[in-house]
């Protein structure tokens, strides 16, 4: 099992390897969300208060709107990195959409490697790529604080190692649950057509249900109530309490990787029953 797991895992690999136009994109769509989306909508919710109001009064608001975030963009660029990790799984399950219409998948099938080293192939491939990504947009968005004319984003907090560790776990978690959902549905599904609508259904209520672009002090009191049981704001919440501190917070960072991995698990519970029947032995 193990070594059909690593021969498989090797060959994703060296599928994404060789091509290096979809690594291009992958890293050019959050540079231009950072650089145009990020920067554009850098907006200050204090430059709506009364002229002559106190600084301290102006802290405040800027703390309470973007939960202790020192600016949108600072608050935008810890979102970008959920945002990222969501978004770059989309292509997992197609890839095994595709292999199925040129018969690469099923030859894949037909020899002696277990389902579930042709599955955790996949899911190992597939997540690496939105963990990588997601350093990249979190390193990116700080080396623009230090560029001429750009906003950059600003950490408030010393993050040690435990800080750390937990960002990691966090992106790990929230790129492990996407990747397992999605792939499942490229295993279970047949059409480029049907596939793509049915993980939109997904994709795009969760993004837009989360805070990891909405600024939270402009959202309504039920969003607000939803977004903090969503799997992709537990994920933000996670980075940005350990890179802004926990004032704005009701719980610690641990809190959040437990409902993380909750809905990892209960997800992925279901992922695995439903790809152990679809991937049963062919006859």
């Amino acid at each position: 099992m193990l070594r059909e797991l690593g021969a498989l895992t090797r060959r994703e690999f060296l599928k994404i390897s060789r091509n290096p136009q979809a690594i291009f994109t992958s890293l050019l769509l959050p540079l231009l969300y950072l650089l145009l989306f990020g920067q554009g909508f850098n907006i200050n919710p204090a430059a709506f208060l009364p002229a002559g109001t106190p600084e301290s009064v102006k802290l405040a608001v800027i703390h309470a709107y973007f939960r202790g975030a020192p600016s949108y963009y600072s608050y935008f660029a810890a979102g970008m990195v959920g945002f990222v990790s969501v978004t770059a799984t989309l292509f997992i399950g197609a890839n095994v959409i595709f292999d199925k219409l040129f018969g690469i998948f099923k030859r894949t099938r037909g020899t002696p490697a277990p389902s579930a080293a042709v599955f955790g192939s996949r899911l190992i491939a597939g997540s690496a790529q939105p963990v990588l990504l997601a350093f990249f947009v979190l390193g990116l968005a700080i080396l623009f604080a230090h560029v001429p004319g750009l906003t950059g984003m600003q950490i408030t907090q010393s993050v040690g190692i435990v800080g750390g560790l937990e960002i990691l776990a966090a992106i790990l978690l929230i790129s492990l649950l996407f990747a397992t959902i999605f792939l499942t549905f490229g295993i279970l599904l047949e059409q480029p057509q049907t596939y793509f609508a049915a993980v939109n259904v997904i994709n795009l209520p969760v993004l837009l249900t989360s805070d990891a672009l909405y600024p939270w002090g402009a959202m309504p009191k039920w969003l607000q109530t939803a977004s903090q049981y969503n799997p992709v704001s537990l994920a933000v919440n996670v980075l940005r309490e350990t890179l802004y501190g926990s004032s704005a917070y009701p719980f610690p960072p641990g809190i959040y990787l437990l409902g993380l991995f909750a809905w990892f698990a209960v997800l992925g519970t279901i992922a695995v029953l439903l790809v152990r029947r679809a991937l049963r032995p062919l006859a």
